[in-house]
């Protein structure tokens, strides 16, 4: 699960009206306007041995990730122009272990606007964002 807060505005330079979303292979799942309260997405994410896999799972092995991708939506469809990346790699193992051996949820928490105002994009480190293990 990905919590994010925080949110950026409606708007931004160069941009009238932004979103953001869950990277599902190309395409944004769950778009939340950028004047939003709070935004959630939830994704299916299973160990293979240590490798991450699902649909919102990207990057080589030892490096996956999935993206919150950001995009403009004043044309009337989602068109992306930034994206922030939520390293799995870098999750403590140990809780990864507790999730996956509980069936629990992986949880990021997740400030969506950067130290400029603007929508965070690039890879997301702490503090920016907190893994935790919560009941599914």
């Amino acid at each position: 699960m990905i919590r994010g807060r925080d949110l950026p505005g409606a708007a931004c330079p160069g941009y009238d009206r932004i979103g953001v979303g869950l990277q599902v292979r190309s395409d944004p799942v769950g778009v939340v306007v950028g004047n939003a309260a709070h935004a959630r997405w939830e994704t299916d994410v299973t160990l293979a041995g240590d490798d991450f896999r699902g649909p919102a799972v990207h990057g080589k092995r030892g490096e996956r990730f999935v993206y919150l991708t950001w995009g403009d939506l004043s044309g009337g469809r989602f068109e992306m122009f930034r994206r922030a990346k939520l390293m799995l790699s870098h999750v403590d193992p140990g809780l990864v272990e507790q999730a996956a051996a509980d069936d629990r949820c992986l949880v990021a928490d997740v400030v969506l606007t950067d130290e400029k105002g603007g929508p965070r994009c690039a890879r997301v480190d702490p503090p920016a964002v907190r893994w935790s293990v919560e009941a599914a």
